[in-house]
């Protein structure tokens, strides 16, 4: 498998934050998405930002802005199936996303999301760590983006009912706390003495 794209879901609507974008919020000296952005980019060979609205919001990061193409909101798969779609335009075989809110996962998480698949003899990979699976974190095939946009339609929205359907492997990881994600200005509070 070649090094995978990457693709940072900011595609949410943020509301038990009051809307807007988390990854835009300060933490420490830089924004969350930054911190994200430091974390994923060593690790991908190319790296993307899955974002709805206007895109000029975030031209200061210097990364394609690629908005779902599922109309309504429709989850984190849409910003997978959305980040498949410009994958296929860049020949590329995978996408590992991170959720734009995250911003301390792991610096190795693509290759163990990468050795996962291998070990389940799958092409698909979620991260999980003792609390459970963290289907934001994931190594998505461009080969099912098909599947995934039927799916999409047909009204699906968990994560891991169509990951299950596929066979997935699971990259394990000990610590829940690497995939602390902010969402309410609390966790924002939590985040800064995290730093």
């Amino acid at each position: 498998m070649t090094q995978p794209l990457g693709v940072i879901l900011a595609g949410g609507q943020a509301t038990r934050m009051g809307g807007g974008d988390k990854g835009r919020l300060q933490l420490g000296d830089r924004t969350i998405l930054s911190h994200v952005i430091e974390r994923l980019e060593p690790q991908v060979a190319g790296l993307a930002l899955n974002a709805n609205g206007d895109p000029d919001r975030f031209a200061d990061m210097g990364l394609p802005v690629i908005p779902d193409s599922i109309d309504g909101f429709a989850g984190p798969l849409s910003g997978v199936l959305a980040g498949l779609d410009w994958a296929a335009t860049q020949g590329a075989s995978h996408i590992v996303t991170a959720a734009a809110d995250t911003p301390f996962f792991p610096c190795d998480l693509v290759p163990r999301l990468m050795l996962a698949a291998e070990q389940a003899g799958t092409t698909m990979a979620l991260a999980a760590t003792p609390g459970g699976r963290h289907p934001t974190f994931g190594l998505w095939p461009v080969a099912l983006r098909d599947d995934l946009r039927a799916a999409l339609h047909g009204g699906l929205r968990k994560v891991v009912l169509w990951t299950d359907r596929h066979g997935c492997g699971m990259a394990e990881f000990p610590d829940d706390a690497a995939f602390f994600n902010v969402n309410t200005p609390d966790d924002l509070a939590t985040a800064e003495a995290m730093l």
